[in-house]
């Protein structure tokens, strides 16, 4: 019986080098723990058939009508090249033709793969991948470029980590799982032209390849400005973890700070705070001046004509950060933009304004209502359902309230539900927890 949709392997084939074919493991009892028929509607798949039994197998990478793929690429891992990795616990299903164009269906914890390292078992925990999916769909109800989630299984396997623990599988959909890393990768096995060619036409249609590396950075620039409007810590900013489409990917010891402090840092394997919150803009760049460096042969025949763009581009990094740090701000708080109003007006406040929480370390959710309450003199109403009239969410995954979704199903559907409307009041999940000490896992 063949999949009752299109399903298409356009990176596996076109990338033939890149992609090795590959199948999850036999799973002792899968079951679905948690589905987003939304999501699964947009993609044009029929919820019904995902819960059947053929659903699951495709959604563990056991379909026999399509094969799954492990995609290869490399990483500076906390500023440490690797020049071999790829989808160590992870399987590229194919990709589903939308209105917007193709999407990636890709599956965590399906088991060993040809790039799992040694020692490793292939495998996530169940929780690790609910938290992905609580996260991922957070930060799609913000408004922030991200991967979405499309289902979390259970596998019927228990698995050790800090301790024994229900292992699962969560899929997402992405833009694509095109990496810093996988460019890395393509450099060093004749592979990249083809991947350039292949992640303009996905991504960046007409581009070249000087303007396929500046709209890459400014689409990134764009989603890591927003995460230091909302608090958002990634927690682990490798190449292998930062898309050439700019959706945020890898959503593995990441958190919501509370306390305004730039040196927070919830990873429990980045034990330097490399990619603390105050971290993460100077980090992107770097990011990208690793790609620059991979991409060199591509920009221009000439070798110094190449490495001149790149440095300057590099160079103009920090300032394209700043501009987009001024405009979220002011398009946030809904501060005019009049022109009676000057912008050096607007860029003090923002100066003051961060200057006073780096003093206080209040609440940062709490202290940015508090701004638009003081600029327009009332609270934003953003009623259940209805239109907000703010960008400034009550609502975050805070730590305790993460933690304590995790322990019941119930629970999860409920907080789910509060993170996914975060611009309306919800008094549960507005108060601040005690984050001290917390420490977060990526689940391998």
């Amino acid at each position: 019986m063949s999949l009752p949709f299109e399903l298409h392997h356009t990176f596996a084939k076109r990338l033939s080098g890149m992609a090795r074919e590959s199948h999850g493991e036999q799973q002792p009892a899968p079951s679905l723990l948690i589905l987003n028929e939304d999501l699964a509607s947009e993609l044009g798949l029929d919820p019904e058939w995902l819960r059947s039994p053929a659903g699951i197998d495709f959604l563990c990478g056991r379909s026999e009508d399509s094969p799954a793929h492990a995609m290869a690429y490399a990483g500076y891992q906390f500023g440490q090249f690797n020049p071999r990795m790829g989808d160590g616990r992870a399987l590229l299903l194919g990709e589903i033709e939308t209105p917007e164009g193709l999407r990636d269906l890709h599956a965590k914890g399906t088991g060993l793969t040809p790039y799992s390292r040694p020692g490793a078992d292939g495998r996530g925990t169940v929780r690790s991948m609910l938290r992905e999916y609580l996260f991922s769909e957070a930060m799609h109800a913000l408004g922030i470029p991200t991967t979405r989630s499309l289902a979390v299984l259970s596998t019927g396997r228990r698995i050790q980590r800090q301790v024994e623990e229900e292992a699962g599988i969560l899929v997402r959909v992405a833009a694509s799982h095109i990496r810093i890393g996988s460019f890395h990768y393509a450099a060093q096995t004749g592979q990249l032209q083809q991947l350039a060619d292949f992640t303009i036409a996905r991504h960046y249609p007409g581009a070249s390849y000087k303007e396929l590396f500046t709209r890459a950075l400014d689409a990134q620039i764009a989603t890591v400005a927003a995460w230091q409007h909302v608090g958002f810590i990634h927690g682990v900013m490798n190449t292998d973890n930062t898309t050439l489409s700019g959706e945020t990917i890898d959503y593995g010891p990441c958190a919501f700070m509370e306390t305004y402090d730039p040196d927070t840092c919830f990873s429990s394997i980045d034990t330097r705070g490399r990619y603390r919150f105050g971290h993460q803009p100077d980090i992107l760049g770097w990011n990208f001046a690793r790609l620059a460096e991979s991409m060199l042969q591509l920009f221009d025949a000439s070798p110094n004509e190449a490495i001149n763009f790149a440095q300057e581009t590099i160079n103009s990094y920090h300032e394209r950060f700043a501009s987009q740090l001024e405009r979220d701000f002011v398009k946030r708080f809904g501060i005019s933009t009049d022109a009676a109003v000057s912008a050096s007006k607007n860029a003090n406040l923002r100066s003051e304004y961060f200057t006073e929480l780096v003093e206080k370390q209040p609440d940062f959710t709490l202290a940015n209502l508090e701004l638009w309450e003081k600029l327009h003199g009332t609270q934003p109403t953003n009623p259940p359902g209805g239109p907000k009239n703010s960008t400034v969410p009550r609502v975050i995954p805070r730590p305790h309230n993460v933690e304590e979704a995790l322990l019941d199903i119930d629970a999860f559907q409920e907080f789910l539900d509060a993170i996914t409307r975060p611009f309306a009041p919800n008094a549960k999940y507005e108060t601040p927890g005690n984050p001290e000490g917390y420490r977060t896992y990526c689940g391998t």
